[in-house]
C-alpha cells in the first residue's frame, strides 16, 4: 500500500480571508506532489489535528502563530509566511522545534512602493479634502496651505531595502530631494542609488517633508516613531507607513494629527489594525488603506506561487528559499 501524500496546509485569516477555497495558484505549482488544503483560523488556537499533522504550512498575515501552536505541529518542516513580514510568527520558538520559517520578500516590491508614493502624492496635493469639497458642490480650496510643490520637498526614506529603494527612486523621478536612513547598509549605497544618506534618524526627521517608512517590525523598530520622534518633525510634515503598523505608535500619530502637530499621515498599516473606534476613524488629515499596499492581481499570484514553491521544496526535502530563522 502506498503511503499517503504529504499535506501542505494553507492558513487563511478567518476574519478576512485573502486566498480562495480552491487554492488554484498553489495547486498549479504543487501538482500531485502533496495534498493542498485551506483552513480558516483566527489564531493557532484554531489548529485542528489535521493542521498539526501537516508537512508544511503557508500562512497569510494577521493569523498569529505562537510558541504553543508551534509546539503542536508534529512533522512540519517549514512555515511559509505568505508575504514579506514575519512578525506574526514566533520565529525563535519555530527554531527550537526545528521548523524553518520562510517569507516572500520580493513579490510586492512594485506595488508597495507605488502605494507609498500614491499616499505621499495624495497628501502633498490634498486629493481627498479637495474631492470632498467638490462632491459637496463647493469649490473652495480650504486646504491651500497644505498644497506643496514636490521639487521643493525632501522625501525621507527609513529603511532602504527592496521596497525602500523602489520608493526612493520613484520619489527622485518625481522631483523630490531624497534622503534615507538605514544603519545596516554598507557605505556607498547612496552613491549607487543617487540619493543622500543621513546617519541618524533624528537628522532625517528634522529635514524631511515626507517621511516614508520601509523597515521590518522588530524589537528595535517597534514604536520607532513615537512622541519624541514626532516632535522633531516639521509642522507641515507628512508621514507615510506601508511597512508594519507598530513601527509607529498609534496614539502618538493620532494625537499629532488631532492637535495639528503634523499636516497629515497616510497609513496603509496601523498598530492593532484595523482601526478600533469611530474616534480613531474620525482623526483629521488621515488616510488609511486597509493593509492593501501589497495587493494587486499580479502580486498576489506571484506571492502565492512563491510560497507554494517553497512548500513543495519542504515536502520534497529540498533546500528552502528565504529562511528567516536560521533553520536549514
Amino acid at each position: 500500500m502506498s503511503s499517503p501524500k504529504p499535506l501542505i496546509g494553507i492558513i487563511d485569516w478567518a476574519k478576512s480571508p485573502l486566498g480562495e477555497p480552491e487554492c488554484t495558484a498553489e495547486r498549479a505549482v504543487i501538482g500531485d506532489a502533496a495534498e493542498v488544503r485551506r483552513f480558516l483560523c483566527s489564531s493557532d488556537d484554531d489548529f485542528t489535528d489535521e493542521i498539526c499533522g501537516a508537512d508544511a504550512l503557508i500562512v497569510w498575515h494577521n493569523t498569529p502563530i505562537r510558541a504553543a501552536g508551534l509546539a503542536r505541529l508534529r512533522q512540519c518542516r517549514a512555515l511559509i509566511r505568505n508575504g514579506v513580514g514575519f512578525d506574526s510568527v514566533d520565529i525563535a520558538a519555530a527554531r527550537e522545534h526545528g521548523i524553518a520559517v520562510c517569507n516572500v520578500p520580493d513579490y510586492g516590491t512594485e506595488e508597495v512602493a507605488d502605494h507609498a508614493i500614491a499616499l505621499a502624492l495624495a497628501l502633498c496635493r490634498q486629493l481627498f479634502p479637495l474631492d470632498r469639497e467638490a462632491k459637496q458642490l463647493g469649490w473652495t480650496i480650504r486646504v491651500e496651505p497644505r498644497l506643496r510643490r514636490l521639487r521643493e520637498l525632501t522625501f525621507g526614506v527609513v529603511g532602504l531595502g527592496r521596497i525602500g529603494t523602489a520608493a526612493a527612486l520613484r520619489a527622485k523621478a518625481l522631483g523630490f530631494k531624497v534622503v534615507f536612513y538605514d544603519p545596516y547598509l554598507p557605505n556607498g549605497v547612496d552613491k549607487a542609488v543617487g540619493i543622500v544618506r543621513v546617519r541618524q534618524l533624528d537628522e532625517l526627521l528634522r529635514q524631511a517633508d515626507v517621511v516614508s517608512l520601509h523597515c521590518p517590525l522588530t524589537e528595535e523598530t517597534r514604536h520607532l516613531i513615537a512622541e519624541r520622534e514626532i516632535a522633531l518633525l516639521k509642522p507641515g510634515a507628512f508621514v507615510v507607513n506601508t511597512a508594519r503598523g507598530a513601527v509607529i505608535k498609534k496614539t502618538a500619530i493620532l494625537d499629532a494629527l488631532r492637535t495639528g502637530r503634523i499636516a497629515g499621515a497616510g497609513l496603509d498599516v496601523v498598530e492593532d489594525e484595523p482601526l478600533q473606534t469611530a474616534e480613531e476613524a474620525a482623526t483629521p488629515n488621515l488616510i488609511v488603506t486597509c493593509h492593501a499596499a501589497f495587493c494587486s492581481v499580479e502580486s498576489k499570484l506571484e506571492m502565492r506561487a512563491t510560497s507554494a514553491r517553497i512548500a513543495l521544496a519542504a515536502v520534497r526535502g529540498e533546500p528552502l528559499e528565504n529562511i528567516v530563522n536560521g533553520v536549514g
